[in-house]
């Protein structure tokens, strides 16, 4: 066996191998060591060079920086931390009950317990996804009877919520129509820039929120998507504009799509929050069945987050209506080609509840019942905090731009030194562009909510 003589300690390898940091070290560096062994010297001298490297190595990621918070989800993390009694959370688009608890629809739970009595299994779904969520949606989306949908040209693939139908319907275009543009409004939901970044598609912004009147810069959206280069694709919220909750008239609607014939440009619509915006599925649908009745080819990605609750669920769609029914079909191969080396197929649970309850009248009776409540809700909330803030503030401003926005968020016109006043001092926890989620107010926090926002909008500049 080696022995290890240090001035008056000694150690054997063994001894060493379990403790190799501090005592490996001091061996190397103080030179009063010798190695005495039969032969094995040269074991003991490697074990101790290597016990060195193992302390001294860097690690080949250390140049990764520290990635920022989200700004959104991060607004969360926060208000976690938050001790104060009064903290609001309005950053993350999720809906409140009255008390401020997180609510699961009672129509979901119904339809958890017939898919619990009929025991279905867990087997994998098709890459496109469950074929009865693909029918229901694209039939809630257009309508059942929608000649899109009678003629086939409807290609409909189950995506990971909204946010994975974006990102897939981004690989394709960056995959089939490389040379292509994507316009997205400004200001626009905290993701969509990512999303089209990490699929490597170029973008750039239209004007749509005039912060003179806390309204829609109708005037410049036309003119940014007439300047695009043809052929783009322009990112349309369908309805509930995240994060202003403004929408454009129906008049203005036909007017963007007059501009977007006349450039050859593409529809790719985001679509949320269909029937939780004004509480009726066909109403909130209007600007997608226009397009498509105009004969466009139109991309959509669908939600059922806010509309279902099933937030946690992860359940969507990327929905493209194609010029005929060839065209869907290869469009569709080719969706499920990039879905496979994402995540392979889409999961079940999500995708069973929309089936079963779009696919039964009483339980879409019941759901569509359910929205119109959520829906009514909010709008008490949006209606009790604009009669708050008109009776408090005696400046002679006008909030009436709160009642005509739409949805669950209310864009207040704070901007990011009066939002971070919101929370550093009001403890409001929000996103920084001055959005507040409508959701997760009650109407017993809107005096509250109403002082913060005078107090962050005229005291600091």
């Amino acid at each position: 066996m080696a022995s290890l003589a240090f001035s008056s300690t000694s150690a054997s390898p063994v001894a060493l191998r379990g403790r190799p940091n501090k005592l490996a070290i001091g061996v190397a560096q103080s030179g009063a060591c010798h190695v005495s062994a039969r032969g094995s010297d040269r074991k003991a001298r490697l074990f101790i060079t290597r016990a060195v490297a193992v302390e001294k190595k860097v690690s080949r990621f250390e140049d990764v920086a520290m990635a920022p918070p989200d700004p959104i989800l991060g607004v969360s993390e926060a208000f976690r931390a938050c001790t104060n009694e009064s903290k609001l959370n309005l950053g993350v688009g999720a809906y409140r009950t009255e008390d401020l608890q997180p609510y699961v629809l009672n129509v979901v739970k119904k339809a958890e317990k017939l898919m619990l009595e009929k025991g279905e299994n867990k087997e994998y779904l098709p890459i496109e996804g469950l074929a009865a969520f693909n029918k229901a949606t694209a039939e809630l989306l257009l309508g059942a009877d929608n000649h899109s949908i009678q003629s086939q040209r409807v290609a409909t693939v189950q995506g990971l919520s909204g946010t994975g139908s974006l990102r897939l319907a981004a690989a394709f275009i960056n995959r089939y129509c490389p040379n292509s543009k994507v316009l997205i409004s400004s200001p626009t939901w905290g993701n969509h820039k990512n999303i089209f970044n990490d699929a490597g598609v170029p973008w750039s912004e239209y004007r749509y929120y005039d912060p003179k009147t806390v309204g829609l810069d109708f005037e410049g959206m036309i003119a940014d998507i007439k300047a695009a280069p043809s052929g783009s694709f322009i990112l349309l919220h369908g309805c509930a504009h995240n994060p202003t909750g403004i929408d454009p008239t129906p008049e203005q609607w036909t007017k963007i799509a007059d501009v977007l014939e006349e450039k050859g440009h593409t529809p790719f619509f985001d679509v949320a929050y269909q029937g939780f915006a004004s509480g009726s599925l066909d109403e909130d649908a209007f600007s997608v069945r226009l397009f498509v009745e105009r004969g466009f080819e139109v991309f959509v990605a669908q939600s059922y987050s806010k509309n279902l609750g099933l937030y946690s669920e992860r359940i969507g769609a990327i929905n493209v209506i194609c010029s005929s029914s060839g065209v869907a079909n290869r469009v569709k191969s080719q969706l499920k080609r990039l879905a496979r080396p994402m995540y392979s197929n889409p999961p079940v649970h999500g995708a069973r509840i929309v089936a079963n309850v779009v696919g039964d009248p009483n339980l879409f009776s019941e759901w569509k019942a359910e929205m119109e409540e959520m829906a009514g809700r909010i709008k008490n909330v949006r209606k009790r905090l604009y009669d708050n803030l008109s009776q408090k503030d005696k400046s002679g401003k006008d909030w009436s731009f709160i009642l005509r926005q739409i949805g669950m968020f209310s864009y207040t016109g704070l901007n990011t030194s009066q939002s971070e006043n919101m929370t550093n001092k009001w403890h409001v926890y929000m996103t920084k562009d001055g959005r507040i989620s409508l959701a997760g107010l009650s109407l017993a926090k809107c005096d509250y909510l109403a002082d913060a926002i005078i107090d962050s909008y005229h005291n600091v500049n």
